[in-house]
């Protein structure tokens, strides 16, 4: 957690926003997305100080890959990135104008494609969309730094 400075004059502290937004046209902005990704986690980890594990630089441009692919895919019009550090994890949120929400498909190895979110949920530690006034957003959110303890950050097994 990254706090502002104490000022003369003014009050306590105050938690500071460690995040980025974008916005994309068209799948040639998917590469452009998940460079954003990197580029933000290592300044989350070299500017802030915050731990970023590199399965969770892997997790988080896979998420955003995902994502943005999908909604460039699926919706017409531009679609919004935003990546915010928040209580050890990144929030990945993509929101495009299409009010369709998405379907996950069961596991089944015999399928041919369409399991991206499939694995995005299987990577995360919370996922969720959300209607809009105008479309909808998808957010996830993936831990920052691996469990001590050698076990790899994430969903937990039900």
């Amino acid at each position: 957690m990254d706090l502002a400075g104490h000022n003369e004059g003014q009050g306590p502290l105050v938690e500071r926003r460690i995040g980025v937004s974008a916005a994309f046209e068209d799948d040639a902005g998917i590469a452009e997305a998940r460079g954003i990704a990197r580029d933000f986690l290592a300044s989350v980890q070299a500017e802030h100080g915050l731990p970023v594990s590199g399965r969770a630089m892997g997790m988080v441009q896979l998420v955003v890959s995902e994502l943005v692919t999908n909604a460039c895919k699926y919706a017409p019009g531009p679609c919004l990135l935003d990546l915010e550090v928040s209580e050890g994890a990144v929030q990945v949120s993509v929101w495009d104008s299409s009010t369709t929400l998405p379907s996950v498909l069961g596991a089944d190895p015999e399928r041919i494609g369409q399991h991206g979110l499939e694995i995005v949920m299987a990577v995360c530690q919370s996922f969720t969309v959300q209607r809009e006034p105008v479309g909808k957003r998808i957010t996830a959110a993936i831990v920052l730094a691996d469990d001590p303890g050698g076990d790899a950050a994430g969903r937990q097994p039900m």
